[in-house]
């Protein structure tokens, strides 16, 4: 049985490799292309792609994730045929011009995948005035496990779904560094020629903040609703669609490496994105289309925290980790529709020629570095202020004590969430823009610490004199306090003018900007996984395992950014192939190197150590670290609905070691007796 299985699976990916290649090859024909391509990476992306469509539906026919990727494919068909068709009634010469081509195909594609997968399934239903329930449980008579791979409107599952993603992105930006780390090991050229170089370090970048936004995702739509003792978010429907949103976008990011790659960097800054390869227009509709899960989930969000707290909690009896989720979700709402539009300009200005930052065309080059950097400044607290809110979640549970100023650290995420949008020229102070404007924002930047400072008093204060014990969570939260305070104590120079203009561009800004995404977000995101891993899976990790993944990483970390910084200061250029040896940094990057393999391996010891322990860990007790917060109060892993009974909140979070202080009332009052 289980041989004919496999060989199904088998058959199904052939069939599928297959149909992808009979398909381009006739689309070519069709469209008057050459037949073999000078080009082969298209037909080999494709190839793959139909060929994981067998796959999955050898494995399970009913899995959404393999009827989205069918859309994708025929949606970017139709966008090719349809170009043409349009060119042709048109008149125009040549017949076949590949960029609008493959940019309607992108557009139609992505579309293609949302109607495939079923997301929109419902609303398209409405239109015809059917009634659609909400979906209640995994799919009668499948595996549990398919509901994973589509769509499904419960906010654990859509949790999961985000948080998978965006590691499985997460090894794929890594292995991507580790590739142009290898070649930087050595002065001169050693296996990676310049221009894919120039691709891999792009591709590195932004695919590592996309999967950083999908874990910012995972955490909040998972745990948000169970602190504020709801049922799910406010809209499921748009939930589910926020997260299938986001797929077709970051295939678009990854399918650019096959059209040519790009060498802008992940900033893609104007004009040299407007005259880069066809690989542009997919990373910029990648991030374009990507942009509507930021947003839509948002607003969901917000909606959530306003309008569904169980009955007695206040704003200032929310968790910590709440306020961070609001305060981000603020930035995303308000913030993403730059860069979306800064990317979408680029795009118009390549296949219309609409002179956007063209100075011979009226337009201006600065326009696009202040469009993007409005929002990819403050893109870094929505990285950062989840992970924050962690630290400040966990660190009273493992101290046994109150959470020190708890209403200044949940103000001070709002403050950040503010000053943040009034920062971004600090990122352009070598870029030609106006003098006026480098003081004003020198000072801004300086003010964004203050709220900073407060989070880490407040930490200090809450540590002091407490009973503090350390599980693998709190040595990821201990290490995430140290390594973010690296990260805070070398941005000022960045942020100094005078300093600026000698460290710009140069690695000392690399070392200082992994300090802060490190200590922001990646070792809080792992102390995270680990301490509600129980909750989840309804068994514990392997706590050797646990840390033996935080010692490595730690150790390789450290040794990473402190010298990427020194490199930075002996003169060490940022995105180049090829450096000279008589810097005298050749040992520094061969360092660096070793010590990024090293994280690399330690963070897959931690994902093994996730994946073993949820099919083969011990049962774990219902409340192993003995936590206040609501969620820890109902079984585990938890109840499909969250909650039976709406609970009742009667006091303070955080109070751990008060006598006689109880958070939330499980159990509802009985009602008087008539």
């Amino acid at each position: 049985m289980h041989l004919m299985k496999i060989g199904r699976v088998l058959l199904g990916f052939i069939i599928g490799a297959v149909a992808g290649v009979v398909l381009l090859l006739a689309l070519r024909l069709f469209l008057g292309m050459p037949v073999m391509a000078a080009n082969p990476w298209p037909m080999v992306a494709l190839a793959t792609t139909t060929g994981l469509i067998g796959l999955m539906l050898g494995i399970e026919p009913s899995l959404g994730l393999a009827r989205g990727l069918a859309g994708m494919v025929l949606g970017f068909a139709l966008g090719l045929i349809l170009v043409h068709f349009v060119r042709m009634l048109l008149g125009m010469d040549p017949v076949w011009n590949p960029e609008p081509a493959w940019v309607t195909g992108a557009i139609l594609g992505s579309l293609g995948f949302l109607l495939g997968v079923g997301v929109v399934s419902d609303w398209l239903k409405w239109t015809d005035g059917r009634e659609t329930p909400l979906q209640d449980g995994p799919p009668a008579g499948k595996p549990a496990w398919v509901r994973y791979f589509g769509p499904d409107q419960n906010h654990k599952v859509i949790g999961v779904q985000y948080t998978v993603t965006g590691i499985l992105l997460l090894g794929t930006a890594g292995s991507f560094a580790m590739i142009f780390r290898t070649e930087l090991s050595k002065a001169g050229i050693q296996f990676l020629p310049a221009d894919l170089f120039n691709t891999f370090i792009s591709i590195h970048g932004i695919v590592m903040i996309a999967s950083i936004l999908l874990g910012v995702g995972g955490l909040m739509n998972y745990l948000v609703p169970l602190m504020l003792g709801a049922r799910d978010m406010a809209f499921p429907r748009l939930n589910s669609f926020g997260f299938w949103v986001s797929v077709p976008g970051a295939i678009l990011i990854v399918l650019a490496l096959f059209f040519g790659g790009w060498d802008t960097g992940w900033t893609g800054y104007a004009p040299l994105s407007v005259r880069g390869p066809l690989g542009i227009d997919f990373f910029m509709l990648g991030v374009f289309i990507f942009g509507f899960s930021s947003i839509l989930g948002a607003v969901n969000l917000i909606a959530t925290v306003v309008g569904m707290r169980a009955p007695g909690m206040s704003m200032f009896r929310m968790p910590i980790f709440v306020w961070a989720s609001l305060a981000t979700s603020l930035i995303q709402l308000t913030g993403t529709q730059l860069i979306a539009l800064s990317f979408l300009m680029v795009v118009l200005e390549r296949i219309f020629n609409m002179g956007f930052f063209d100075p011979a065309s009226g337009g201006k080059v600065l326009l696009f570095q202040h469009l993007f950097w409005f929002y990819s400044h403050p893109a870094v607290y929505i990285f950062i202020l989840p992970g924050l809110g962690i630290i400040s979640e966990l660190l009273p549970v493992f101290a046994r004590k109150p959470l020190f100023g708890y209403k200044w650290i949940a103000l001070s995420s709002m403050a950040i969430a503010i000053i943040g949008f009034l920062v971004w020229a600090h990122h352009m102070f070598t870029s030609g823009m106006s003098e006026s404007l480098r003081v004003p924002f020198m000072y801004s930047t300086m003010l964004v610490a203050v709220p900073t400072g407060v989070k880490f008093f407040s930490w200090l204060g809450t540590m002091w004199r407490g009973k503090l014990t350390f599980p693998t969570p709190m040595l990821f939260v201990l290490t995430s306090i140290a390594v973010f305070l690296i990260g805070g104590l070398t941005g000022p120079p960045l942020a100094t003018v005078p300093t600026d203009l000698h460290l710009h561009d140069s690695y000392y800004v690399v070392g200082h900007f992994h300090a802060t995404m490190f200590g922001g977000f990646v070792f809080p995101f792992f102390a995270a996984l680990y301490f509600w891993f129980p909750k989840i899976t309804g068994r514990m990790y392997n706590e050797r395992l646990g840390q033996v993944h935080w010692f490595f990483q730690t150790v390789g970390f450290y040794t990473m950014s402190l010298f990427m910084m020194r490199a930075g200061l002996l003169g060490m250029r940022r995105r180049i192939v090829d450096y000279d040896p008589a810097l005298g940094v050749e040992g520094f990057q061969t360092v660096v190197t070793w010590a990024g393999w090293i994280i690399f391996f330690s963070v897959l010891i931690g994902v093994f150590n996730l994946v073993w322990s949820a099919y083969r860990g011990k049962v774990a007790e219902p409340n192993p670290w003995g936590s206040r917060s609501p969620e820890w109060q109902i079984p585990s892993p938890v109840p499909e609905h969250n909650y039976e009974e709406p609970f009742e909140v009667v006091g303070d979070p955080y109070d751990y070691g008060v006598p006689g202080s109880v958070y939330v009332k499980m159990e509802p009052e009985p009602a008087p007796s008539s």
